[in-house]
């Protein structure tokens, strides 16, 4: 009979299981099937007694970990992966204006597979306007607002905005967009000029702290709107003193100025955009032929060129905003004259046609932001 000696055996994650004839036994005669400790676990806190190979979801930081030869240690995840995620299932909707002196800072949210009405989130630290937004899939950030705070949610839990840190100076109607690891802010107006801005900023989404720069639009500009994929990142520019029909793009991980990348299909500013892993798409407006649109366009993220006609909206509208989940575009409130609207309306991104309605916000607004993140 052959005899196998071993000196040390160590728990190891794998697959599959050695077929022997008779189950071998370690110190005690316990049987060695008994040392397959592999485990998950997802909490704000560390886990007590991991064995070798135990994972960890750091839920308060928004980390993978293992554990190894005695402490967890962090698995880094590549930036540049496909798998990148910007978007989530739940739509969340961030402050916004309704008229007169009113401002919000109410935080609502909605399945973006399940037509109606959204649901009270939490709130802002304070009543804002006019700032954007962005997501990794599990944390949302709320940016500018006419400060230079940042904000942000974990989207699974509801409850109220913590503070991430500071741009590096006061912004105002600005664009943002991610690719699920960094999150940009681009243009908008205030600043240390009182004009408008040109910079792009970013930071990165998982770790608390104030944005870097990033690099310049080809052009100073508000009222601009982004959308992305896991590599690209498009700003329609907006306003540069007079309505632009420019489209500028960045590489999201490589920071350096836009460059151009298209054009609408006439000037336009004050629109809502959303993008899956293919296109991004750019939702009604206040365009040169109107004060407001209900034109849906899109572009292919990955190809430079002009923008497309999709379909129409339900309703005319400016400064909406819109977001998404891997299948779906939501188009949500704005203004159409002389009403705030609070409709939210719905398109499939990879079918061209007219939106359908999807149910109401809970507020009548304009001015808002939106993201979409993970649900519990």
């Amino acid at each position: 009979m052959t005899e196998l000696k071993v000196d040390n055996i160590t728990n190891l994650a794998g697959s599959g299981k050695p077929n022997l004839p008779v189950a071998p036994t370690v110190g005690s005669n316990a049987a060695i099937s008994t040392l397959n400790t592999h485990s998950y676990t997802s909490s704000g806190t560390e886990p007590s007694s991991p064995k070798n190979g135990a994972l960890w979801w750091d839920s308060a930081n928004d980390k993978v970990m293992v554990y190894i030869n005695s402490e967890f240690k962090e698995i880094e995840l590549n930036a540049s992966s496909s798998s990148a995620v910007w978007y989530g299932d739940r739509a969340i909707f961030m402050a916004g204006y309704t008229g007169g002196t009113s401002v919000l800072n109410v935080i609502e949210y909605v399945a973006v597979a399940t037509p109606g009405n959204t649901t009270d989130f939490g709130d802002l630290s304070s009543s804002k306007s006019g700032g954007s937004s962005c997501s990794n899939g599990t944390r949302a950030l709320y940016i500018g607002g006419n400060t230079n705070v940042i904000e942000y949610i974990t989207t699974a839990t509801t409850g109220n905005a913590t503070d991430f840190g500071d741009t590096s100076e006061n912004m105002n109607q600005n664009a943002c967009l991610s690719d699920g690891t960094f999150g940009v802010t681009a243009g908008g107006y205030g600043g240390t000029t009182g004009g408008m801005i040109n910079k792009i900023e970013y930071v990165t989404i998982a770790n608390t702290g104030n944005s870097q720069d990033f690099g310049d639009l080809s052009a100073a500009s508000r009222w601009g709107r982004g959308a992305s994929d896991a590599t690209r990142g498009l700003i329609a520019i907006g306003y540069t003193g007079s309505r632009a029909d420019t489209i500028d793009y960045i590489t999201v991980a490589t920071p350096g100025n836009a460059t151009d990348f298209g054009n609408l299909l006439e000037p336009n500013m004050k629109m809502g955009a959303a993008s899956d892993a293919n296109r991004a798409l750019f939702m009604g407006g206040s365009a040169n032929s109107s004060a407001d649109v209900n034109v849906i366009q899109y572009v292919t993220i990955q190809t430079t060129g002009n923008a497309t006609d999709f379909g129409d909206l339900t309703e005319s509208v400016y400064w909406p905003d819109a977001t998404n989940d891997a299948t779906y575009a939501l188009r949500a409130g704005g203004f159409d004259s002389p009403s705030y609207k609070q409709t939210i309306d719905r398109v499939t991104i990879q079918t061209a046609g007219n939106a359908a309605d999807f149910g109401d916000l809970i507020h009548a607004k304009m001015e808002h932001t939106a993201t979409s993140g993970a649900a519990s």
